[in-house]
């Protein structure tokens, strides 16, 4: 965040810096005024992603931004849903360089040079990703808010699983069979609070056959 970002703030409401708190705790230690100690008292920088395959550079990224919020608010990609911000609901999950994660958890600027992908980047063009076809064809939804994230987690989580990555009721590490026992855990970050799992558990499976799954 540079001056001239911050003079466009200043220009927007002339006296906010008789009613911003951060711009009081600044002059009432005793500490220059200026509108760049202003940015580095935010912590902002600088942040290069690439998002659903367009690159972004950011200027003025606060470091306490979460990717959720960037996603959101900065780029305007609403798909990614904020259920409950303390990552137990898994609404927001994303895939970061093909890793499930919960954006409300994560830093933006962690995240510098890495490559995500949003539930409106699974599609190619006007062909659905698998597992988004599979969610249509078995109804695993009902009120659609959590679905975004159940989708984004579902593809991750098959990538896991053909892998070979072992959940915690895996039988067998060298073989990992996707029964619903194993897909239930697999996906038990991402609640459904209208309760439409039995679907979801159908579409996860239909979408894990090799000649659903991609």
């Amino acid at each position: 965040m540079t001056a001239s970002h911050f003079a466009l703030l200043v220009d927007a409401n002339v006296d906010v810096q008789y009613r911003c708190p951060v711009y009081k705790r600044f002059t009432a230690a005793g500490a220059p005024s200026s509108l760049e100690r202003m940015a580095e008292l935010y912590g902002m920088d600088s942040l290069h992603v690439v998002v659903n395959g367009a690159r972004y550079d950011l200027e003025g990224v606060d470091s306490r931004t979460t990717l959720l919020d960037l996603i959101r608010e900065r780029l305007h990609l609403t798909g990614s849903k904020k259920g409950c911000d303390h990552g137990q609901c898994g609404a927001c999950t994303v895939l970061v360089n093909g890793r499930r994660i919960n954006a409300c958890l994560s830093l933006a600027l962690t995240h510098d040079g890495d490559a995500i992908t949003t539930i409106e980047g699974l599609a190619g063009g006007d062909t659905l990703h698998p597992v988004e076809a599979a969610f249509l064809e078995h109804d695993g939804f009902q009120c659609g808010y959590c679905t975004p994230g159940q989708i984004c987690s579902a593809a991750g989580m098959l990538d896991e699983a053909r892998q070979g990555q072992p959940s915690y009721v895996t039988d067998d590490a060298d073989h990992v069979e996707l029964t619903d026992a194993e897909i239930r855990e697999r996906m038990s970050g991402n609640l459904c609070r209208c309760g439409a799992y039995v679907n979801i558990v159908a579409a996860i499976r239909d979408a894990a056959r090799p000649a659903h799954g991609s």
